[in-house]
């Protein structure tokens, strides 16, 4: 649901929806989300204290900077140009990640749970794909009509989710 909240946030950003755009991010999201389990399996469970002490804080961090940087932007000088709806190398990594390391959490579980990770990994990225594509597409269907509230309204969820993951590993929420 993360990925699809920020696909959302990605299909506000644009002004003119390609089929491809929304393959990217649904691809993006889809490996990642199949990666980090995977990843996470085979680390096992000598890592774990390691890994959830800290993947909450990178997930926030990630989060609160990309969806405070879209509501600066939205808030700025009103101009033609496009809110950044970039899908570069490096704009989709850190959102990828962002949206993904917790499930670094879920292979180390897989791991004691003796899962067949191969058919859990490839059933989570191609889930992920489809709602992260699809999300992409609604969320330009709402961005034509309110650019600016629904950049703002994407940027405040990006940081309400990085704020939920962070209060759900401290035991707040």
């Amino acid at each position: 649901m993360d990925a699809f909240g920020v696909s959302v946030c990605k299909g506000l950003s644009c002004k003119k929806l390609t089929i491809k755009r929304c393959l990217i991010v649904g691809a993006w999201f889809g490996v990642f989300q199949a990666l980090m389990p995977l990843i996470g399996y085979f680390l096992g469970a000598q890592l774990e204290a390691c890994i959830t002490a800290i993947d909450h804080w990178i997930a926030f961090g990630l989060l609160l900077l990309i969806g405070a940087n879209m509501i600066r932007e939205a808030l700025g000088k009103e101009s033609t140009e496009e809110i950044d709806g970039s899908i570069s190398f490096h704009t989709m990594l850190l959102l990828a990640i962002a949206t993904s390391i917790d499930a670094l959490a879920v292979g180390i579980t897989f791991a004691f749970l003796q899962v067949h990770i191969l058919s859990a990994v490839c059933f989570i990225g191609c889930v992920t794909f489809v709602i992260s594509a699809f999300g992409v597409w609604i969320g330009n269907l709402c961005g034509d009509k309110y650019k600016k509230a629904a950049t703002i309204t994407g940027g405040a969820i990006l940081i309400l989710i990085g704020t939920k993951i962070l209060l759900e590993h401290l035991g707040i929420f």
